[in-house]
């Protein structure tokens, strides 16, 4: 991978990770249309991550500082136990997203292999991208939307959870399940797209510092994944972060107004042409590989 390369691949993942079109399915596609041709691989995918989450900390500071001071204080022990009162809004929100956090991290771990060898083959991903883009448009049509954070129940934290959870494979997108799932539930179009942003910190943060030890500064790279050297997933990370700063500010302004379909759209055109480019033998459907089709 060149400098060059690692700068798209940074754009691409800044412009996509918080768009409902999933920024792992873009960033293995694109990797096979770059002149080097490889997969950036997971660890890849999941350092950039970093840049992208960090973005989403600072826009939302003031809402995390808020969150973690009601959840402290509504603790039973502690400097600060009982300042706050246990069925405080934002007390529970805490509590929910470290329960919503759950379910990714189990199934992560346990099925880390499959995640990055076996589910990125690219037919895999268009059938995701295409399954999920007709559960968002779904979901997005027949929602009441009337619901907001603070009337968020246990069951709901679980249920956003267990959506996150799925865009371990790439092509459903993790803001794609988890603001499928919120629209499901009732929730308006931006409690459940900020809601989406808040409770990814905790999972993105954690897979992405897990796979820089573990695959990056120390260990091998993913079978059938680009080698790429430290200084150009960090260039990559911080692309992400600028990029993906100013895609949050859109989007957030953007689904106040407006439906989620050019996404679903969006999502159905994608899948079809990356089975066409498949087929055609343009790029390769297992990583590292031969193309399935051939």
């Amino acid at each position: 991978m060149t400098w060059w390369e690692a700068i798209v691949l940074g754009l691409v993942q800044g412009l996509t990770e918080f768009l409902p079109i999933s920024s792992s399915a873009h960033l293995r596609i694109v990797g096979e249309l770059l002149p080097s041709g490889a997969d950036p691989g997971a660890a890849f995918t999941a350092v950039t991550q970093i840049g992208t989450e960090t973005a989403v900390v600072i826009y939302f500071r003031k809402d995390i500082w808020r969150i973690m001071r009601a959840w402290f204080g509504a603790l039973p022990v502690g400097p600060w136990k009982n300042t706050v009162p246990r069925t405080d809004p934002d007390a529970r929100l805490g509590w929910f997203v470290i329960a919503g956090s759950i379910p990714i991290a189990v199934l992560g771990l346990l099925f880390e292999s499959a995640i990055d060898e076996t589910l990125r083959n690219l037919y895999i991903t268009a059938a995701m991208l295409a399954i999920f883009a007709l559960l968002l448009g779904w979901a997005d049509a027949t929602s009441r939307r009337t619901r907001t954070l603070d009337q968020m129940t246990w069951r709901d934290a679980v249920l956003y959870g267990l959506a996150q959870a799925l865009a371990l494979i790439p092509g459903v997108s993790r803001s794609g399940g988890t603001i499928t799932a919120g629209l499901l539930l009732g929730y308006t179009r931006e409690a459940a797209a900020r809601y989406a942003f808040l409770l990814a910190i905790p999972a993105v943060m954690a897979s992405g510092f897990y796979k820089l030890f573990s695959d990056v500064l120390v260990g091998e790279p993913t079978p059938g994944a680009a080698d790429v050297p430290g200084a150009l997933i960090a260039l990559a990370t911080a692309v992400a972060f600028v990029v993906g700063y100013a895609v949050i500010v859109w989007f957030l302004a953007f689904v106040s107004h407006n439906s989620y379909k050019p996404f679903v759209l969006y999502r159905l055109m994608l899948a079809a042409a990356v089975v066409i480019l498949i087929v055609a033998g343009v790029i390769d459907a297992v990583p590292g590989g031969a193309s399935a089709a051939g």
